[in-house]
């Protein structure tokens, strides 16, 4: 037989080989995908009202923005609202360690990244995602109220992600809430002087967002919010015993 008669049958063989390997790639990848989502739903389908907290991984504890956030977290939490992070280092730290001083639960969000993220101790439940869009889907599903202190691309992104969902009514309206006027101001003016003149962006959706400084005035708007949709105060989300470390 011809040697090079086996060539091309050869080549087929493993061409179909690899095919057969990036389906079954991708199934599991499906199957861990539903997973991380079924999982978030059974643990936090019963942590109401939350709010979630955004902001840099970066920032070290003696930023005012670190301790900002932190004092957010606790009166959001004594108000009995539970507190979603990222999990992770700097402002989610921040935010949980302020939440798990309160009375509601303090929530991680966690992404495992190859060099960087490693989860903060102050957790009361601490869920772990490989995928970045079901980890921000759990965070929109879970959250009544948004607070997005100052970060990079990633805070930048999950900003962006729910105004988007807001704006095009694929999510509910939530209050979302920016920490820092100095930080945000020129992202804020680019949005009034380009974005709206353009007509790339309605001048209606720059009510989407407040600035506020202030901890209890960032509690207050989020409280304003719902009662002024008629919705009343949300109730409580109180920690019990049982809402101990629960790694996914």
């Amino acid at each position: 037989m011809d040697k090079r008669k086996l060539i091309p049958s050869l080549r087929s063989l493993a061409d179909q080989e690899r095919a057969t390997a990036k389906k079954a790639r991708a199934s599991w990848q499906m199957f861990t995908i539903m997973a991380e989502f079924i999982e978030a739903t059974e643990y936090l389908s019963e942590i109401r009202p939350a709010v979630s907290i955004y902001g840099s991984a970066r920032l070290k504890p003696d930023s005012k923005y670190y301790q900002l956030a932190k004092q957010i977290a606790r009166k959001l939490s004594d108000a009995g609202f539970a507190v979603i992070s990222g999990g992770g280092p700097g402002i989610m730290e921040a935010a949980n360690q302020g939440a798990h001083e309160g009375k509601s639960p303090s929530v991680g969000l966690n992404i495992e990244l190859p060099h960087e993220q490693s989860g903060n101790q102050w957790q009361d439940i601490s869920l772990r995602f490989r995928h970045f869009f079901t980890r921000k889907v759990t965070f929109v599903k879970n959250s009544d109220a948004v607070i997005v202190m100052p970060g990079g691309f990633g805070t930048l992104d999950e900003l962006g992600e729910v105004l988007t969902l807001i704006q095009t009514k694929k999510s509910r309206h939530v209050p979302i809430i920016l920490v820092g006027a100095e930080f945000w101001r020129g992202l804020l003016d680019w949005f009034r002087q380009s974005l709206v003149p353009m007509g790339l962006i309605n001048p209606e959706d720059m009510d989407l967002m407040q600035v506020i400084d202030e901890p209890e005035r960032v509690l207050e708007a989020v409280l304003a919010f719902y009662e002024d949709r008629g919705e009343g105060e949300p109730q409580p989300a109180p920690r019990s015993d049982e809402d101990q470390m629960f790694y996914l």
